[in-house]
């Protein structure tokens, strides 16, 4: 059985797209933080590949339940939010194939072969595929496809985010926060509170509640999508 892991992300709904026609089954991980637009975007991803995307949830269903009850927020372990509500999920989902032969159809693109050498080093028990390095198409190409399709895509990349993670991802730097502050005011305030509670922050060694608002670069800073590379880092 071949698997396409959609993460609601351009990358992952080309890279399916591309073997459409051999892909069986199609799963999704929602996390309540999403940006409203990405069910929008996962309906229109089924109608386009006429196949229904299955959606997976934890028992937690946000950020905010997560660090609460763990009081970990993020570090050298990953972010719990990523294991709890993505990686554990994911495994718990795996218990009922176990024994049977998968394939999993990850997005990784050209720029990233070394991340796709790395799904195949630590989850050496299943088969793995990466449409996008086959055909050698990059980031850009894959949202220059989408556009063709005439596939509108999540409202993150329009507001100038590099990916559609979770509103207020805690893997964010200075110049990504201080963006989500400008965007997103309530979530940024929120995870601000989050912090001070727990005595954990996103950014290691400072909080947010003192981030000055001139601070980083989010052009220049690394963000990766929260797939399954986030979930292999962590813990």
């Amino acid at each position: 059985m071949k698997v396409s892991w959609f993460s609601a992300g351009l990358s992952s709904f080309i890279s399916a797209y591309l073997v459409k026609k051999t892909v069986d089954k199609m799963v999704y991980i929602h996390i309540d933080d999403q940006h409203p637009d990405t069910l929008r975007f996962l309906k229109d991803c089924e109608d386009y590949l006429e196949m229904p995307i299955e959606i997976l949830q934890s028992r937690y269903k946000n950020v905010d339940e997560v660090v609460r009850q763990f009081k970990y927020i993020n570090g050298v372990g990953g972010a719990t939010c990523t294991n709890v509500l993505k990686k554990r999920v994911r495994k718990e989902w795996e218990k009922q194939y176990k024994g049977q032969d998968l394939t999993y159809l990850w997005g990784m693109d050209l720029n990233e072969k070394h991340r796709a050498e790395r799904i195949e080093e630590t989850m050496p028990e299943y088969k793995h595929e990466f449409s996008l390095i086959d055909k050698s198409l990059t980031k850009s190409e894959v949202h220059g496809m989408a556009k063709k399709l005439g596939i509108k895509r999540p409202a993150m990349y329009d507001m100038g985010y590099k990916n559609n993670n979770c509103i207020g991802c805690v893997k964010g730097g200075m110049g990504y926060w201080n963006k989500i502050r400008r965007d997103f005011p309530d979530v940024f305030e929120s995870r601000s509170k989050l912090e001070r509670l727990t005595g954990a922050s996103c950014i290691n060694g400072i909080y947010l509640d003192v981030l000055e608002p001139n601070r980083g670069r989010m052009e220049d800073e690394i963000m990766e999508e929260c797939n399954i590379m986030c979930q292999i880092n962590s813990f």
